[in-house]
């Protein structure tokens, strides 16, 4: 019998649209001899599901099912493609836990965990992860730029702490640069992280739970056309993204040890990329992402499919084993 599978998509952040891409795709290479699909719309205003005519119909959010022609849907699992809040933070991964729909991202405090870049780091230092030097904001604390610059030297990086795909982020090469930079970074967060500038080679690294057991997929080189992997270097077309990197085999085995030990340390589960630069010849860890960009020109999809894994095969691995090991079986 096919299980029915709700595509979470959308979301209340900038990354909207980008989410909607991802669930298509799922949507897309889904296997339908195993499930059923159900594109569900995330948004502030209402979740409901879009059917193939695009008519909307809004879900029951106390037990999560949807009432179509008269009968009553509920759902075996749901693939969670939501960027950003509240798919990537935790909120939705504490909701299904709550009502036992099994989800196919990370349990509910890893997401958190992992969201807020600041707590991320601050957890993964006393294993002994590289990171660059940093300085945290919040919103309405007092502004010392020469205290900042003092502790993260130029250029430096300002960062919008719980945001992803590059929003909110801006390279300070001046100090009279820094306050516009703060304040960018503010319209996305009312928290801050600013960070040391690294120099060497950014590298992306896939790592997934796949038939039991967790792998990292080929490394990807990020070649950006701008002076950093921001949005438009991200979605717009203006970077190279190089899988597999080109690296050496010395440091092609540092980074992959590097990213299970990270993924293992915050006990992720499904997928995940995270992402490294190296600095001085180690790499340094910036940040990972638990809902990755899932289109077919994303860089997790294209790392699986050098992997020699397609796209309709990641997503059933996923959804198996959400279910087959729900978040309250442990």
């Amino acid at each position: 019998m096919k299980k029915n599978i709700a595509i979470l998509m959308g979301g209340y952040s900038s990354e909207f649209d980008i989410s909607i891409n991802s669930g298509n795709v799922v949507y897309k290479h889904i296997d339908r001899d195993k499930y059923t699909p159900y594109r569900v719309h995330i948004t502030k205003e209402r979740w409901f599901y879009v059917d193939d005519s695009d008519a909307t119909h809004t879900i029951d959010r106390n037990d999560f099912s949807v009432l179509i022609d008269g009968e009553k849907i509920t759902f075996d699992a749901a693939f969670n493609t939501v960027h950003g809040t509240p798919g990537e933070d935790g909120l939705l991964q504490a909701y299904f836990r709550l009502i036992r729909i099994p989800q196919t991202s990370c349990d509910y405090y890893q997401a958190a965990l992992s969201f807020n870049k600041r707590d991320c780091i601050s957890t993964l230092k006393p294993y002994g992860i590289p990171t660059a030097s940093n300085y945290f904001l919040n919103q309405g604390d007092p502004i010392d730029p020469e205290a900042i610059i003092n502790t993260v030297g130029l250029p430096c990086f300002v960062k919008a702490n719980k945001a992803g795909s590059s929003y909110g982020i801006s390279k300070v090469k001046k100090l009279q640069e820094l306050l516009p930079a703060i304040e960018h970074a503010y319209k996305e967060d009312d928290e801050i992280i600013i960070e040391s500038f690294l120099s060497g080679t950014e590298v992306s690294v896939g790592v997934i739970n796949f038939n039991g057991e967790d792998i990292v997929l080929p490394i990807t080189e990020i070649v950006s056309h701008n002076e950093f992997f921001d949005y438009e270097a991200k979605y717009l077309g203006q970077s190279e993204e190089i899988t597999p990197a080109r690296l050496s085999e010395e440091d092609t085995e540092k980074v992959k040890k590097l990213a299970l030990k990270v993924y293992q340390t915050l006990k992720m589960k499904g997928f995940s990329r995270s992402e490294y630069i190296f600095h001085n010849g180690e790499p340094h860890f910036l940040e990972l992402n638990t809902n990755p960009g899932l289109s077919e020109a994303s860089i997790l999809p294209q790392q699986a499919l050098k992997a020699g894994i397609s796209l309709q095969e990641l997503f059933t691995n996923v959804i198996e084993a959400c279910i087959n090991k729900p978040a309250w079986s442990e």
